[in-house]
């Protein structure tokens, strides 16, 4: 019996090494990712709708207005001067993409 409680000490005093390495890798990890610059956010965003089928209901400027929930996809320049000409999609009232797309009413 007390074979097995020595095995089980063993056990546990290695399961405490692994954990702490764990821990140290994810603090390194953590580290690395805090030094790594943010990506930017897209310049031009299509809003989609709640509706099963998801379709864009709204272009914002600067990667999404305040006006803008739910789901949001990134767009290029081009796409969004093709949601706002081509595709019918309104610009957000608020940030005015139309504007700064060179694209008015």
């Amino acid at each position: 019996m007390e074979a097995l409680y020595f095995l089980k000490r063993v056990q546990l005093e290695q399961l405490e090494r692994t954990e702490r390495w764990i821990a140290a890798e994810e603090g390194r990890l953590a580290e690395i990712a805090a030094r790594r610059p943010r990506a930017e956010p897209p310049a031009w965003v299509a809003e989609r709708g709640i509706s099963a089928r998801r379709e864009p209901v709204a272009v914002h400027a600067g990667g999404g207005s305040s006006m803008a929930c739910g789901m949001l996809q990134p767009l290029t320049r081009q796409q969004a001067v093709e949601a706002l000409t081509a595709h019918g999609i309104q610009p957000c009232p608020m940030c005015r993409p139309d504007t700064d797309l060179g694209v008015l009413d």
